[in-house]
């Protein structure tokens, strides 16, 4: 498998912009984009803060990590090989290839990479 980075955070919400206001006024991320009412991202250096209702989030009411990768479909496949579970992928959206997955104990991952221009 090749190199991975993890870069996102994608935690859950109900109020898009409670959860905005709570994390760049009490803890003082900046947003460094919004998607309407149902996600955002904050700046949190090397790490993106992504804040999701259940519209975008890949597994509402979990916190799940994003791994950057170079091969999404040898993750998600070394994944499902090593006791993990596949619960979407390996796909592309309109911006990149990801796959939506667990690990062997539960916790939620998404593989992704993005798509050439």
């Amino acid at each position: 498998m090749g190199d991975q980075q993890v870069r996102m955070i994608v935690l859950s919400t109900d109020d898009l912009d409670e959860s905005i206001r709570f994390y760049t006024e009490t803890l003082g991320f900046s947003l460094k984009f919004r998607d309407g009412a149902h996600y955002a991202a904050l700046d949190g250096g090397s790490v993106t803060l992504a804040l999701a209702t259940a519209v975008d989030h890949p597994i509402p009411g979990q916190v799940v990590v994003g791994i950057k990768t170079d091969d999404v479909d040898g993750a998600a496949k070394a994944i499902e090989e090593n006791g993990g579970g596949i619960v979407k992928g390996p796909y592309d959206d309109a911006h990149e290839r990801r796959a939506v997955v667990y690990d062997n104990k539960g916790n939620g991952l998404v593989f992704y990479k993005p798509l050439p221009r």
